[in-house]
């Protein structure tokens, strides 16, 4: 993925957990589905996604909840803070999907898509030109809009 940095660092609000990636994410998206909602408490959450072994923890060890079959979400189980989805990525395998705001310099991951974006808050729209898919991206998927819903 071009644009992006070959490793980044990040963790949590107190400290207690920190992390390293190795070589660029593979995309960086919004996610609009109700479970990231939920786990954040955030209209909206912003995720770059790495093979699990392109991500190291530096400093402590997250608490992971097992929000769904095959799906995990960590969170530091000191202050809280929400840092990944985390589960299988079909021919990619498994990943890890960190929560852009937890990096250091989240400025460098401007997504590129909105995934889930049927599930959206009727009430949020943001206004970028980026496709919107009605639930995940891939090769064989088209965006349903450009830009804004109407």
């Amino acid at each position: 993925m071009s644009g992006y940095p070959d490793h980044a660092e990040g963790g949590c609000m107190c400290g207690a957990v920190h992390y390293r990636t190795e070589g660029a994410p593979l995309s960086s998206i919004y996610c609009h589905c109700r479970s990231c909602r939920h786990h954040t408490g955030a209209p909206v959450v912003a995720l770059a996604g790495y093979r699990r072994d392109q991500v190291t923890y530096t400093k402590g060890t997250p608490r992971v909840l097992a929000s769904s079959p095959g799906v995990g979400r960590a969170f530091c189980g000191d202050c809280g803070t929400p840092l990944t989805w985390e589960g299988d990525g079909g021919e990619i395998g498994s990943m890890v999907e960190i929560l852009v705001n937890t990096f250091d310099r989240p400025e460098d991951f401007a997504p590129e898509c909105h995934i889930h974006h049927g599930e959206r808050l009727p009430w949020l729209e943001l206004h970028d030109t980026l496709p919107r898919y009605r639930v995940w991206h891939d090769g064989d998927d088209e965006p349903y809009l450009h830009g804004p819903a109407e």
